[in-house]
């Protein structure tokens, strides 16, 4: 598929990289692992790959970084700016995290100097697809046309090729296309994180990719992740449906979408990526891993088609929960 109006071509399927950072939000990760898990990536066809300096405070970034020293040509790269933690860095307070202040800060002075941060951390003089991560808040507070003159600068210095947003209202987005072509926007959406899906609609009917991050709800959908189990990171102990009287709910949902799952030989969980890809037009399904084994397994689903009616059959399954 087209990145948005760009002649740039992405796969259907992104490989994210959040987890990769490790810290409190995903616990331990193994950077080797980490590494063979893009490469897995790109011999299974998924070119596009998604980072920010945010996962892990730079740690995500400096692994990619090394996993495409010479293989950058067989990557569409994306990652983002906005958010920043040095102790000097200023900013409006988004969260606590690993020791330091995360700020939000999408000011021109800013984004430059955190392009060429992410440029050095990913070892390339160029990045395919710049987004904001978290939009701007008071009470440092920066213009959208303010962010959107930093991105064209940055384009038409060669150190961008598009750019996009991530968590945006509509508004915001309208604001985007009034002073530029925005390419992408990323937005958590899933078969039960429906709270954006006006947005995809909207993105179907301008040409822009719409992302879906999360569309496993974090490893609840795949069904593998048992009530016995623990939950580790606040990345997963944040989403709902990891509640023990929530999940008792989706692994019932997901045995119902076992006889499916059959007709069309794969997995549940790809069962529900190929429902996420088909819910609009210009969807592109974002999938985070951190071993080889789990992008292997979600590129199952790049190829996989289902009937409109049986779309419909999950859709109305997972209604009962929302």
């Amino acid at each position: 598929m087209k990145l948005g109006t760009t002649d740039i071509d992405i796969s259907p399927i992104a490989l994210g990289t959040w987890a990769m950072g490790g810290g409190d939000s995903w616990g331990d990760s193994d950077p080797s692992l980490a590494i063979q898990t893009v490469h897995q990536a790109l011999e299974l066809g998924i070119n596009f790959i998604d980072t920010a300096p945010a996962y892990g405070n730079g740690l995500s970034e400096q692994l990619l970084g090394t996993a495409l020293q010479g293989k950058r040509n067989q990557a569409v790269l994306a990652t983002k700016c906005g958010l920043v933690w040095g102790s000097d860095d200023e900013g409006s307070v988004h969260k606590s995290r690993d020791g330091v202040i995360i700020r939000r800060n999408l000011s021109k002075h800013s984004i430059l100097k955190q392009v060429e941060e992410s440029l050095g951390r990913l070892k390339t003089d160029y990045i395919d697809l710049l987004l904001t991560h978290w939009q701007s808040i008071p009470p440092f507070h920066t213009p959208i046309e303010e962010t959107i003159e930093t991105f064209e600068l940055l384009r038409q210095q060669g150190k961008i090729r598009s750019y996009g947003a991530c968590n945006v209202s509509l508004d915001e987005l309208k604001a985007y296309q009034k002073y530029g072509t925005p390419s992408l926007v990323q937005e958590r959406f899933s078969l039960l994180t429906r709270a954006k899906a006006d947005i995809a609609g909207y993105c179907a009917e301008n040409q822009i990719t719409f992302q879906a991050y999360s569309p496993l709800e974090r490893g609840v959908l795949t069904g593998k992740q048992a009530l016995s189990q623990s939950v580790v990171g606040t990345a997963k102990a944040s989403v709902v449906w990891y509640k023990s009287e929530n999940r008792t709910k989706v692994l019932a949902m997901l045995t119902s979408l076992e006889t499916l799952a059959q007709k069309y030989d794969t997995s549940v969980g790809n069962l529900v990526i190929a429902w996420t890809r088909q819910a609009t037009s210009t969807m592109n399904v974002l999938c985070g891993a951190r071993k080889p084994s789990q992008i292997e397994e979600n590129s199952k689903a790049q190829e996989l088609v289902i009937t409109a009616k049986d779309w419909a059959i999950i859709d109305s399954l997972a209604r009962t929960l929302l």
